[in-house]
């Protein structure tokens, strides 16, 4: 148990140690979630660059080529050759066909051009996806950052109270031999010297848990070992002011990409009950072409027929819908239903905002406060502890208080420390809703 106890340190030691910045730089570069928003957000630009074209006339070029057949033609083509008449009849001919054909929307009830501001909108949103995103990461590795700390420090917590079960079995050892103590009383100090040992141990394994939980976020590769870097995390941190609940949240409601994204739901909402009214107006498009075509049974060459069957044309095209099988009706009140849905959406994120940073808040003051209240606790602990030791030295005290001591001092210590690290936690979490 022991050397499994020493390698443990020396391995993570020798491991790269991570500060909470590497941490979220290499996430935001690498982290597959994000890479995935950004793709959306660029899909979304080129439907922006797709929603412009539309305004723009079509053009297109076309041609057809076909051969016939007419197996039972009965007249045909004279010639007259040097005095002699030949008769030829055709029953195989080729025809083609070649055309410029172009078409533009000149007017749609304003359509196109509200496409255009819906597709820049949902180019926004994408991106407000990716702050969004970011930040649900930057959170998450922030939470197992400090998880990771806190163990670390009760691993340290847990190896002195190891170190203490070690000198009090050794003592009782020694009182074993001069009488003074049963070797069943010294059996009890020689099982919480392994529960302490086992304690370690099981601190370790969540240490290595929560190490493994944060390297699949940062999407590390497998062969890569992580460790993080240990930072002061003084008392003075933990009793940092705590900044008024409203105010966080005044900050948060002007800087959250998440309210942003359900504030522009609520714009393009309101531009798509335009596209839908738009659905009654009449539609104005323009249209025009070019064409000639060529047959192998003309005595004319291909160069004059190209010439001879070329026409053009223009033409222009107003569509008045008068019923439509309710098609619009059906499509501005489902755009209606939107907008009432996209408020919503919008309350809801704010409810929701109000609610994680009321939780925070209260989390940052609850613990603050059980702070102040465990640091006391463990200094009068390890004082009572203290005496008890020296009591039980004297024969004054039983194996059972001085156990029983020793796990309260043990306790104390550890919920100081939950105490210290959640509050630090929720005090940098408010400042980061507050836009720090």
């Amino acid at each position: 148990m022991a050397c499994l106890l020493a390698s443990l340190p020396l391995a993570m030691a020798a491991q790269r140690q991570w500060t909470l910045k590497q941490c979220i730089d290499y996430a935001l570069e690498n982290n597959i979630t994000l890479k995935t928003a950004r793709l959306q957000q660029m899909s979304a630009a080129e439907e922006v660059a797709g929603s412009k074209a539309q305004l723009l006339p079509t053009l297109n070029a076309s041609t057809n080529h076909s051969l016939g057949y007419r197996p039972w033609q009965d007249n045909g083509t004279t010639t007259v050759t040097n005095g002699q008449v030949n008769a030829k009849m055709d029953k195989h001919y080729y025809n083609g066909s070649y055309g410029l054909n172009a078409s533009w929307t000149v007017w749609n009830g304003n359509r196109n051009r509200n496409n255009i501001v819906l597709s820049k909108y949902s180019e926004q949103q994408a991106s407000l996806n990716i702050d969004q995103t970011a930040n649900s990461i930057q959170e998450e590795i922030a939470r197992y950052y400090v998880q990771i700390l806190y163990l670390k420090e009760a691993v340290k917590v847990s190896q002195a109270s190891l170190e203490t079960s070690r000198k009090n079995e050794e003592r009782g050892e020694q009182m074993v031999q001069v009488g003074k103590m049963s070797k069943a009383d010294l059996a009890q100090l020689s099982a919480q010297r392994a529960s302490d040992e086992y304690n370690i141990v099981e601190a370790q394994s969540q240490v290595a848990t929560y190490l493994l939980r944060l390297k699949q976020l940062l999407e590390l590769p497998g062969d890569e070992q992580l460790d993080v870097a240990t930072p002061s995390a003084t008392n003075e941190q933990a009793l940092q002011a705590i900044p008024p609940l409203q105010a966080v949240y005044q900050a948060a409601l002007a800087s959250r990409p998440e309210i942003a994204s359900a504030q522009v739901a609520i714009k393009s909402s309101d531009v798509s009950l335009k596209v839908a009214k738009g659905g009654r107006l009449p539609t104005l498009s323009m249209s025009s072409g070019i064409g000639t075509s060529t047959n192998s049974l003309s005595n004319n060459s291909f160069g004059n027929q190209l010439k001879f069957n070329f026409d053009g044309s223009v033409g222009a095209t107003l569509s008045i819908p008068i019923l439509d099988q309710r098609t619009v009706k059906t499509n501005v009140a489902k755009a209606r239903l939107q907008q009432s849905q996209a408020q919503l959406d919008l309350e809801d994120q704010q409810k929701k905002l109000y609610q994680t940073i009321e939780s925070c808040w209260l989390d940052a003051q609850n613990n603050q406060q059980k702070y102040r209240a465990a640091t006391k606790t463990v200094e009068s602990e390890q004082a009572s502890y203290d005496l008890l030791q020296e009591q039980f030295r004297l024969g004054l005290k039983n194996i059972v208080e001085l156990m029983t001591g020793k796990d309260r001092l043990l306790s104390a210590q550890q919920n100081m420390l939950q105490a210290k690290y959640v509050t630090i936690l929720n005090q940098h979490l408010l400042k980061f809703y507050a836009g720090q």
